[in-house]
Order: structure tokens, then C-alpha cells, then sequence
């Protein structure tokens, strides 16, 4: 069988990065095709395998600045060469879905998300300004062009990384969609014999909606200890307004991920995220999660209140600075409440040999199912 793989764009190593590498673990023979490639950045497994790129990877600086070639990619995705294959999965959050393709070819859409910027993301992106009323037009045109190529002429079967995500697919695009949680290598996180030291931990990519700076706020409040790991547009406004003690220490190797986890007393997560793959790996490591209780934190996270059984983390509903410390006086006076052993049972139903069967099973599925695609959009 052959399959092409696509990504919108492989240009660090992120979720959406290692769904794409665990895929061509099960498709050890596929193609991958993306907007944008820069070699290196992700692993060598997807290096090898990348056979095509859009027009724009050839624009100078293209792999740095490629959030701001946005208006294109509607244009560049239906030119990227996808001819003679027997499946095509795309991993979509931008424009991936929208692959041109040839008649009665299947294709399977693993979606992590609708596109943020135009759908439930929009205020944290685009603001409420002179800058969101510029975009409106665009962004309407961008949301019509998501549409229009989500319909079962394009995509044959939806898969979704959450239940959360699948909603957002069938309220913005009238599919349903199946649910496959995303692949947490919790080989690589296991509790540290020495225990927690005295650190929050924030695991942070700087977008507009991970809410950086609601942590840091919220340990100012309190005089805790937190640290910070990632990088990001918004990492230099974050860390210009942080007072107190708030170490950030940028992007880290995976080893040196692993051992920040799994030495922090807790996690916190104040942004909503489609699943939160940095929340299962600090509960395979033992450590709680102090999360906003809305998206992935729901699925992943069991909240603990008086009498609780098998409870991993803390939830609180306000996404404030105020509520999250709240949240985390409750969780300290908690702490013993919570197992390693336990946290790292639970994280198990998210380990990358589920994915990989699940997955599998959508593709065999798929291949049964009466009726190829029809010709693409």
C-alpha cells in the first residue's frame, strides 16, 4: 500500500511532530508532504522520508517566518504533487486537509485541530482592534476555504486527537469524527527516585493562547518558585514583566525535559488545549497537573476534591492569575494526597502502542468502508 503522509509544515519538533513521526512507524514506507521543511529540525526519520514541499518552502527565510505567508497557503496546499497513492493521511491543524487529490483516492484526516487563527482562537490571535477588522476579510475567505474542503469529496473519514477537537469538527465543519488521543512516549518519563523538588514547572510554546504569563503571575502571587521551558513569539514579553522567582530556561533536549518533570511538584497548564501531551508526561513521571479545566485537561486530568479516588491534578475554571493560585494553595494542601504509581498507571492509556493500534484500526476501517472518496474539492 502506498501512503502519503501530510503535515502542514515540519519545521520543529512539536506534537503535532511526533504524531507524524509514530505515523511512518506504522507506514515505515510512506511519503511525507508538507508546505514547509527544514531539515534537522524535527528527527531523522521524517527528514528522510519528506518527498515534497509547496513553492513557498522556496522563498527565502520561508521556515522562519512562514506565520506570515498564511494568506498563501490555501493556494500552496493545492500544489503540492500527491499523485498515485492508495491512502493519504493528513495530520491537519492549518491547511493539511486540503491536499489535492487524485479521484477515489481515501483519505484519512487525523485532525488536531480546525485552524486556531479563524475559528476559536480568533480573539487570542487577531485581537478586537484595527487589526482584527483589516483580517476579517481574510479570515472569512480562509474559513469558507476550510469548509469547503471538509466535505466527504475531500476527506473521507475524520479522526480526532480529543473529544474537544471533535466537537469543534462537527460544529465547524458538520462532520463526525472518531477519537484517537495523540502518543505520549511515557517511556522516556518515569518518577524520579529523589522525588519533587520545591518548583512549579510550565511547559509553554508562547502562542497567544498557552497564557504564559497567567503562571507567572499566579507564583508571584504566592512567592513560589516556578521555571519555565520552551520558546516562542511571546517568550521576550513574558519574561520582561516576570518578577519574582521565575527561572526560564528556553528549549530544552528531550533528556533534560524529562528530568524538569519529573523533579517539579506539580505542572500547571492555564492555557485550554485541543489534548495536552505535556500533562500525560508529567503524570507518567508522577507529578500532578494544576489545570484549566476546559479542552484536553478534561480528558486527561482526573480532579481531585475531599474524597476523591484515583484524582491526578486540580482543576480550576476561571482562566486567571486569581484562580490559578487558588487552585494551587488547594493542590498544596492536597500533595499527599496524590500517588506516583497511580498518576503513572493513568498516563499509560495514552502510550504510543495505543495510538499506533488505534490508528490501525481507523486506516483498516477506512479501506472497508463501501465507497472510495470522490475527487477532491
Amino acid at each position: 500500500m502506498r501512503v502519503a503522509l501530510i503535515h502542514d509544515w515540519v519545521v520543529g519538533l512539536r506534537g503535532g511532530e511526533r504524531v507524524l513521526d509514530e505515523l511512518l512507524d506504522l507506514f515505515p514506507q510512506a511519503d511525507v508532504f508538507t508546505l514547509f521543511h527544514a531539515p534537522g529540525s524535527t528527527t531523522e526519520r521524517i527528514d528522510a522520508h519528506v518527498r515534497g514541499t509547496s513553492p513557498l518552502n522556496r522563498l527565502p527565510g520561508a521556515c522562519r517566518h512562514y506565520r506570515k505567508l498564511l494568506p498563501l497557503y490555501p493556494w500552496a496546499v493545492r500544489r503540492l504533487a500527491v499523485h498515485d497513492y492508495d491512502l493519504v493521511l493528513s495530520v491537519h491543524h492549518a491547511v493539511a486537509k486540503a491536499v489535492r487529490l487524485e479521484p477515489g483516492t481515501p483519505h484519512l484526516c487525523y485532525c488536531l485541530t480546525p485552524m486556531r487563527y479563524i475559528w476559536d482562537q480568533a480573539d487570542a490571535y487577531l485581537g478586537h482592534g484595527f487589526r482584527r477588522l483589516v483580517a476579517a476579510p481574510f479570515a472569512a475567505s480562509l474559513r469558507r476555504f476550510d469548509r469547503r474542503t471538509a466535505g466527504p469529496t475531500q476527506v473521507s473519514r475524520f479522526v480526532a486527537i480529543s473529544e474537544t477537537v471533535a466537537r469543534r469538527v462537527e460544529r465547524h465543519y458538520g462532520r463526525r469524527a472518531s477519537i484517537v488521543y495523540p502518543p505520549v512516549d511515557i517511556r522516556r518519563f518515569r518518577p524520579h527516585p529523589l522525588g519533587p523538588r520545591d518548583y512549579y514547572l510550565l511547559v509553554t510554546s508562547f502562542g497567544p493562547y498557552k497564557r504564559a504569563e497567567l503562571a507567572v503571575q499566579a507564583c508571584e502571587r504566592l512567592g513560589r518558585e516556578l521555571v519555565v521551558v520552551g520558546d516562542g513569539p511571546r517568550r521576550r514579553a513574558v519574561e520582561a514583566r516576570a518578577r519574582g522567582r521565575v527561572q526560564f530556561v528556553g528549549r530544552v533536549p528531550d533528556t533534560e525535559l524529562a528530568e524538569w518533570v519529573s523533579r517539579c511538584r506539580a505542572l500547571l497548564q492555564p492555557q485550554e488545549e485541543d489534548f495536552g501531551i505535556a500533562a500525560v508526561e508529567a503524570q507518567a513521571t508522577g507529578r500532578p497537573v494544576i489545570a484549566f479545566d476546559r479542552g484536553g485537561a478534561a480528558e486527561t486530568v482526573r480532579p481531585w476534591f475531599e474524597g476523591a479516588d484515583g484524582a491526578t491534578g486540580i482543576w480550576f475554571s476561571t482562566q486567571s492569575a486569581a484562580a490559578l493560585a487558588e487552585a494551587i494553595l488547594r493542590f498544596e494542601a492536597a500533595e499527599k494526597r496524590f500517588h506516583p504509581e497511580l498518576l503513572r498507571r493513568h498516563a499509560e492509556r495514552f502510550s504510543t502502542e495505543r495510538f499506533r493500534s488505534a490508528m490501525a484500526w481507523e486506516v483498516e476501517q477506512l479501506r472497508e468502508a463501501a465507497g472510495p472518496a470522490e475527487p477532491g474539492a
